[in-house]
């Protein structure tokens, strides 16, 4: 376990070189040696109305006033799954208190919050809305056209789940349509970033079960549908990021107070967050933007990309044969990766996903979740003609377009709400 952890990290390192700074105990220092980089005035976001967060803000708070930088303004961070109103709430707090920079400590959806905020924050008298900003770059065309950078934000990550605190991804939602719509770009990516694995032992279960399989997803669908320059890079970092975060999510289970589990979680995620950068996610990212009502983001990843699993197979044997092998170490699959091929190969290496779940108490089919119905069946089919979120259909080993949405991706979400995995057609 040691030599993967060592892996991990020097994939990081290679990965942020000296804009970010991870491992147990950096909290101390590291947020006020970060920020007063950024100029003397910082505005706080966080989790604020939580007494569990109380020792987090102080020693945060302390770090920041050791190295000269004062805290003009504290805010309350987004709820979960980022909803329009705290973007534009946070937004509101940044034109009228107009600081130097944002700090914010929180999980994922807090950052991506943050991030959507400050570009607004620095684009908003050219473009006061947010939507014509979702998409691929969008943020960047309006930073090149008028010669401005975003301004910048310190991500302290405080959950091992998105990987926000490293990423060019913000995912923001519409709670009335139920939706959640993605903004990519290289722009949004917050200039320093810190995580202290430590502080994930503050979060409930549930959280750290969610954030676990949220990096497993990342790391999983991107080398799926590495493309040949980057496949190489790929596989290393699923291999050693999803055999971490089976391992650390395997321990924790048994004892959530277990510090090198932490670790190995905190690796792992991280390392989902390096897979996000160098290639994208697809189909169970896609869907899971149309659950948010009824699953988490992790949850409904977890659920979905067994069967996704499946419609791939004969188009990436080869990689399906290094996945089936991890989850054969971690004991959660049964039969040999070698001795199977396509289709089979496909439905054994889903069978093990699917076995992992149940051991972590996690849905496996839709019809399992409280308030789905197949409404949610006909929302994602929706979702996924959407232009905005037409890179997730790219990004798939098995690439569709809009017009093979209904014949193909139907069949994986019937297939996803009873778990009958036969369902599934193959291109």
């Amino acid at each position: 376990m040691s030599d993967l952890k060592e892996r991990a990290s020097a994939v990081l390192k290679e990965f942020k070189k000296d804009t970010y700074i991870f491992g147990s105990g950096v909290l101390d220092e590291a947020p006020g040696a970060f920020a007063s980089q950024m100029g003397e005035r910082a505005m706080f976001v966080g989790p604020i109305n939580f007494d569990w967060f109380e020792p987090i803000r102080e020693r945060i708070f302390s770090s920041l006033s050791g190295a000269g930088v004062s805290v003009i303004d504290t805010a309350r961070s987004a709820s979960p799954n980022a909803p329009f109103v705290d973007v534009y709430r946070l937004h509101s707090h940044i034109m009228h208190k107009k600081p130097d920079m944002v700090v914010v400590a929180d999980g994922g959806s807090g950052i991506d919050a943050v991030k959507a905020a400050a570009m607004l924050a620095t684009l908003g008298d050219i473009q006061p809305e947010i939507d014509p900003f979702f998409g691929v770059g969008e943020v960047t065309k309006v930073c090149k056209a008028s010669g401005r950078t975003i301004m910048p934000v310190v991500a302290i990550m405080l959950a091992a789940s998105s990987g926000a605190h490293l990423t060019k991804y913000s995912n923001i939602t519409d709670p009335i349509k139920g939706q959640k719509k993605l903004i990519v770009d290289e722009a949004i990516i917050p200039p320093r970033s810190i995580f202290d694995y430590d502080v994930t032992m503050t979060q409930p279960m549930s959280l750290t079960l969610d954030g676990g399989l949220d990096g497993i997803a990342h790391c999983l669908e991107v080398y799926f549908g590495a493309a040949p320059q980057i496949q190489d890079r790929a596989r290393e970092v699923a291999e050693i990021g999803i055999e971490l975060i089976i391992k650390g999510l395997t321990e924790v289970k048994k004892n959530p107070r277990d510090k090198e589990a932490r670790t190995l979680l905190g690796l792992g995620t991280d390392l989902g967050g390096y897979a996000i950068m160098i290639g994208g996610t697809s189909g169970a990212h896609l869907n899971s933007f149309s659950l948010v009502d009824v699953l988490s983001h992790g949850r409904a990843c977890a659920l979905m990309n067994p069967y996704y699993t499946v419609f791939f197979a004969p188009a990436i044997e080869d990689k399906l044969r290094v996945i089936g092998r991890i989850y054969k170490r971690c004991g959660y699959m049964e039969e040999d990766p070698e001795s199977l091929a396509g289709r089979e190969l496909g439905l054994a290496v889903a069978s093990a996903m699917i076995r992992f779940s149940a051991f972590l108490g996690f849905p496996t089919c839709l019809k399992e979740v409280e308030g789905v119905s197949t409404a949610h069946i006909a929302r994602c089919i929706t979702a996924a003609k959407d232009p905005q979120l037409d890179m997730k259909l790219r990004n798939m080993p098995v690439p569709l377009n809009a017009g093979l949405v209904e014949e193909y991706m139907g069949p994986i979400l019937q297939a996803a709400w009873d778990g009958n995995l036969q369902k599934i057609k193959n291109m």
